[in-house]
């Protein structure tokens, strides 16, 4: 069986309000966005969600549709060279948009996929529904209101729920692959098709990238034991105290990539004055305001099964108490808060 799927990226301004998509089917497709990125970031992404949203199915053919060819080349000529200059150009320069290229080239190995150039914008199928999509996520971030997600795929929700055989990704790399931040410059698709099968033994020479701003600095993370790891890790009830207290800082309410990460995509908030808040509209406002420091006293740490922890808690401010109580789950190997509620405390 081979898996069809077209993946776009789309950017208002470029940079600017920017989504991205993949899509099957109208039953079988996923988007997301980002406020303020890039065109080839949200490609890049689209067919990084892809590759993770059909892990379960490695045996699978994936027949990537896109009309990057920025894409399909760093991926398929370019990316052998740069991982051994280091992720670097041929240029000597650093590799642009790098950890989400780190993180596809973690994706792709032992998958059998295959990549077709197609012609944007010119009423193919696949691509028209998976632009459209992207385009809808980049222009729901440009109006402040929650981004159609999509169904995804029929089974991913099983790998998600288990434990990456990696470990727990370095923060600057899951921040990365969801918050891009700086500008970049889109590269010139040329109007002829082509299309290029790719392998992970394929000794490609390097190829100087299209010229553009640097995204994200280069982290090196030292190798480590897991099972070492695995034994100073803290206890979820501590590391979920520890990222509550994190959230509350001004600091990263602010800076809407780190909220991007702790806020888990279907997070919902009942705030004190009764307001129903969505993640986009938590993260846009926290961005806006990020009040002050808080000081709280933690009432409870629950455990509720394997995958949720619940946090309740008091919180002080000049206007008085406010009781809390905070939901965190286990999404992939990362804790995010899913729910939040306030009351005022009589």
């Amino acid at each position: 069986m081979t898996i069809t799927a077209a993946a776009d990226g789309s950017a208002l301004g470029n940079p600017g309000p920017a989504g991205w998509a993949w899509y099957v089917n109208d039953d079988c497709w996923r988007a997301g966005g980002w406020p303020h990125g890039t065109n080839n970031q949200g490609e890049l992404m689209a067919v990084l969600d892809l590759f993770r949203a059909t892990a379960h199915l490695p045996q699978e053919d994936l027949r990537i549709l896109c009309d990057s060819q920025y894409v399909i080349n760093s991926i398929t000529k370019w990316m052998p060279g740069w991982k051994r200059k280091g992720w670097r150009k041929a240029d000597g320069k650093p590799v642009l948009n790098v950890e989400l290229l780190k993180e596809l080239d973690r994706e792709l190995a032992g998958r059998k996929y295959t990549f077709e150039w197609v012609k944007g914008h010119a009423g193919h199928e696949l691509n028209e529904a998976a632009d459209e999509r992207a385009r809808a996520a980049a222009t729901a971030y440009q109006q402040g209101v929650a981004a159609r997600s999509g169904p995804g795929f029929p089974g991913s929700h099983l790998v998600a729920a288990g434990h990456d055989a990696r470990g727990v990704p370095a923060a600057a790399t899951q921040r990365a692959a969801e918050m891009p931040q700086a500008p970049a410059a889109r590269a010139t698709t040329p109007g002829t098709a082509t299309r290029t099968t790719a392998t992970r033994t394929a000794g490609i020479p390097p190829a100087a990238g299209p010229d553009e701003l640097d995204l994200f600095s280069q982290l090196e993370t030292d190798p480590f034991d897991v099972r070492d790891a695995q034994k100073q890790a803290p206890s979820p009830e501590a590391l979920v105290e520890e990222l509550e207290r994190e959230l509350l800082g001004p600091l990263v309410r602010g800076d809407i990539g780190r909220t991007a990460v702790l806020l888990h995509p279907d997070f919902m908030e009942i705030g004190s004055s009764g307001r129903v808040w969505t993640r986009d509209a938590m993260m846009m406002a926290l961005e806006e305001d990020p009040g002050e420091r808080t000081d709280i006293e933690i009432l409870g740490v629950d455990r509720i099964g394997t995958g949720a922890v619940l946090l309740t808690y008091r919180s002080f401010a000049r206007s008085g108490t406010t009781l809390r109580s905070s939901l965190w789950v286990l999404d992939g190997n990362r804790w995010r808060l899913r729910f939040h509620q306030g009351t005022p405390e009589a």
